[in-house]
């Protein structure tokens, strides 16, 4: 289960046209150990049909992704996933949105200095040209 403003995530109006991915943050219950990283709610798949390479989108693994850092994943293997509460931080629209806020979450929080996070390296690339259509979204949207 995934938690969205403390509420459980109910995907039932998930439209790719709409919603891309969302950053998040996975907790640790009994240490407080946290995580931050970013799941696209679709993945395109390649296939093949009379001979021909076609693609389509498919929906990810998000309901039961638990991170990418190995030493998360291989925790929540050895201690079970009751263990750990899922939040989505930010809802994104674009697969930029995503790579920003995840990389902002994790600068303003302190994810890869501080020893209660599992995060071990922070890496993005991000264009202005990307990220002038959601400007409005983003936090820190002002002139100073």
């Amino acid at each position: 289960m995934w938690l969205y403003n403390d509420k459980e995530f109910d995907p039932v109006d998930l439209d790719p046209k709409v919603w891309y991915g969302f950053v998040y943050l996975i907790e640790n219950n009994e240490t407080g150990k946290k995580y931050i990283g970013k799941k696209f709610f679709w993945a395109k798949k390649t296939y093949q049909k009379l001979g021909k390479k076609r693609r389509k989108l498919v929906e990810s693994d998000w309901k039961t992704y638990y991170g990418s850092s190995p030493r998360l994943t291989e925790e929540v293997h050895n201690l079970g996933t009751d263990k750990y509460t899922r939040h989505i931080l930010h809802l994104c629209h674009t697969k930029a949105e995503c790579a920003y806020m995840e990389t902002y979450e994790q600068f303003v929080r302190g994810a890869i200095v501080r020893d209660d996070y599992y995060n071990d390296w922070i890496s993005c690339k991000i264009t202005a040209r990307h990220v002038d259509k959601i400007k409005d979204r983003l936090p820190h949207n002002d002139d100073t």
